[in-house]
C-alpha cells in the first residue's frame, strides 16, 4: 500500500482527491502549504508526493528545489499550468511527472503507478482492487462483499470491475455501454437493467445506495460507503 503526501491548497480539490485515493487503497496525508509539506517529508516517509504548484506560501517550483536538498521522494505535479516552458522548468527542478488539470482519477493513478514502479515501490495491485468492503479480483474474475463471495454474471462482473477501477469517478451510461458491451450505439436501458441486478447483489437499491450512486443526468459512480458514526 503506497503512502501519498497530497499537497494542494484548495480544500475541495484536496478532499476529493483524498477520498478517491483512499478508496483506491492508498494511504493519504494532506498538506495545504509548501512549508507544511516540507515538514511532513522530514517527519515521516512517503512513497510519492502529489504537488500543486499554486501554493499560498511558496511557488511549487521553488518548493521542489528546496525539497530536493532533503529528499528524493518521487513527485507528480498536478496543476492547471499548461505552458510548455513551465513544464520543462518544473521537470528540471526535480519533478518526476507533470499532470495538467483537469484530469481523471484513473489517469492520475496510472501516472502515480508508473512513477512508483520506476521508484521500485508497488502501488495498488493491477489485478485486485478494494473499495470499502468490496474486493474485485480481475485475474480470477471473483468479487466479494464484506468477505462474502458475490454470484455475478459475466456482464455484471465486467460492469462492477469497470466502475471499481475508477472509484469516485462519475461514468456516463453511454461510456459504460461502449466499454463494457463493446458497442457504439446507445444502450442506456441495458446498462440500467444490469445496474439494477448488480445493486440487488450488493444489498442496495437506487433509492438506498451504498456503493453505486446515480448522479442525475450525468452517470454512475462507485465509491465506498461513508464510515458509520
Amino acid at each position: 500500500m503506497a503512502k501519498v503526501l497530497l499537497v494542494e491548497d484548495d480544500p475541495s480539490v484536496r478532499s476529493a482527491l483524498h477520498r478517491c485515493l483512499s478508496n483506491a487503497t492508498y494511504t493519504v496525508r494532506e498538506c495545504g502549504t509548501a512549508l507544511g509539506a516540507l515538514r511532513a517529508v522530514l517527519d515521516e516517509p512517503f512513497d510519492v508526493m502529489l504537488l500543486d504548484l499554486g501554493l499560498p506560501d511558496l511557488d511549487g517550483r521553488d518548493m521542489l528545489v528546496m525539497l530536493r536538498t532533503v529528499s528524493d521522494i518521487p513527485v507528480v505535479v498536478v496543476t492547471a499550468r499548461h505552458d510548455e516552458r513551465e513544464i520543462v522548468r518544473v521537470l528540471g527542478s526535480g519533478a518526476d511527472d507533470y499532470l495538467v488539470k483537469p484530469f481523471s482519477v484513473e489517469h492520475l493513478i496510472a501516472r502515480m503507478t508508473a512513477v512508483l514502479r520506476r521508484a521500485g515501490t508497488r502501488g495498488p495491485s493491477a489485478d485486485v482492487v478494494t473499495v470499502g468492503g468490496l474486493v474485485v479480483d480481475a485475474a480470477r474474475r471473483l468479487a466479494s462483499l464484506d468477505d462474502a463471495p458475490l454470484d455475478l454474471t459475466p456482464k455484471e462482473f465486467d460492469l462492477l470491475k469497470f466502475l471499481a477501477w475508477r472509484p469516485g469517478v462519475v461514468v456516463a451510461r453511454s461510456e459504460l455501454f461502449q466499454q463494457v458491451w463493446l458497442q457504439t450505439y446507445h444502450g442506456e436501458r441495458t446498462v440500467d437493467i444490469h445496474l439494477s441486478w448488480l445493486r440487488r447483489k450488493l444489498g442496495e437499491s437506487a433509492a438506498r445506495p451504498r456503493y453505486l450512486h446515480t448522479i442525475r443526468h450525468v452517470g454512475i459512480k462507485l465509491e465506498a460507503p461513508a464510515p458509520s458514526a
